[in-house]
């Protein structure tokens, strides 16, 4: 009577999940949704759409979603399945694992890349 029916991906297209900056989070998140965090995450995260981590914020874990730009810090494993945009003013250390890659100049990019062969359709 009370129970929710589960919304699917496509009806949370257009949403979007947010951390604000002064928040940590010490564990791991799960989202179907996009999500934008300008906080801290200690430990791993996991999407099936869009990560966004703002100038303020910072991952130290493994994430892994469908795109993501970063603008803050990462330290970890990231593994995105299409597109993965990292941004002037961000710093990634770790391992990268990606379909696409952007590395704006000036960026701190320490880390491995792997890029997954794409079929061209």
């Amino acid at each position: 009577m009370f129970d929710k029916p589960q919304k699917s991906y496509t009806d949370l297209l257009g949403k979007t999940n947010r951390i604000v900056e002064g928040t940590i989070i010490e564990g791991n998140i799960v989202s179907q949704a996009d999500f934008r965090l300008d906080g801290h995450l200690k430990g791993n995260f996991s999407s099936a759409g869009r990560l966004v981590i703002g100038p303020a914020g910072s991952v130290t874990g493994d994430v892994v979603c469908k795109t993501a730009d970063i603008e803050g810090k990462f330290d970890g494993k990231i593994d995105v399945a299409e597109m993965l945009n990292i941004r002037s003013k961000a710093s990634i250390n770790g391992e990268a694992v990606v379909g696409k890659l952007s590395v704006e100049p000036g960026a701190d990019f320490s880390a491995s890349c792997v890029m997954r062969n794409v079929e061209k359709k």
